[in-house]
């Protein structure tokens, strides 16, 4: 259940969802280290974050139509289905519970199929996310600023997660290595946002 739902949120699907992100990181990023061998850790991360953002697990969601699925087994509301934060945990939470029942081997390659199109978007698009959205936002005279939302991890393997904020509205929100990498991938999911 959505954890709105719920007095005790180990009954939501919370936790399906913290290891659901971390099986599709796995696999996108697995997928990625076989296809780009040439290719840097920064360039690879860069396009891991684009792929995996909440932006992109929300569109793949709607696609499969998770969205329609779920909406009455997680007392989803219409403004619930729609949020792309709401679409993206169940993705995530829906890839731990295939995985948890069918184990990795069976799932990873409808998981990978379905990211297909989002994995190509990503690897056709400029790495510099942030000169594009600034030069979007300069057009309509928006200003474009970033913040850290959180830092996890010990200070050799930290993982950083970034806001994008366009004209004082939260936009885009990114994870990375770095605060460069994530700042990048909450571009891209501003320039997402910005798009639609």
């Amino acid at each position: 259940m959505h954890p709105s739902r719920v007095l005790d949120r180990s009954l939501s699907y919370e936790r399906l969802e913290f290891l659901g992100d971390s099986i599709l990181g796995l696999l996108i990023a697995r997928a990625l280290f076989d296809r780009y061998p040439e290719s840097a850790e920064g360039e690879l991360s860069r396009l891991r974050s684009a792929i995996v953002s909440r932006r992109c697990c929300a569109v793949v969601a709607r696609e499969i139509g998770l969205d329609r699925m779920f909406a009455e087994q997680f007392e989803l509301t219409e403004d619930l289905r729609r949020s792309d934060n709401v679409l993206a945990a169940l993705i995530e939470a829906a890839i731990a519970a295939l995985v948890l029942e069918h184990g990795l081997d069976v799932v990873a390659g409808p998981v990978l199929e379905a990211f297909e199109r989002q994995m190509r978007e990503a690897e056709r698009a400029p790495a510099d996310f942030k000169t594009r959205l600034q030069e979007e936002a300069a057009k309509a005279g928006w200003k474009v600023s970033y913040g850290v939302v959180e830092v996890e991890g010990l200070a050799h393997d930290r993982t950083f997660t970034c806001e994008a904020v366009v004209d004082g509205r939260r936009r885009g929100v990114g994870s990375g290595r770095s605060k460069k990498d994530a700042q990048q991938a909450a571009a891209a999911e501003a320039l997402l946002s910005l798009s639609e």
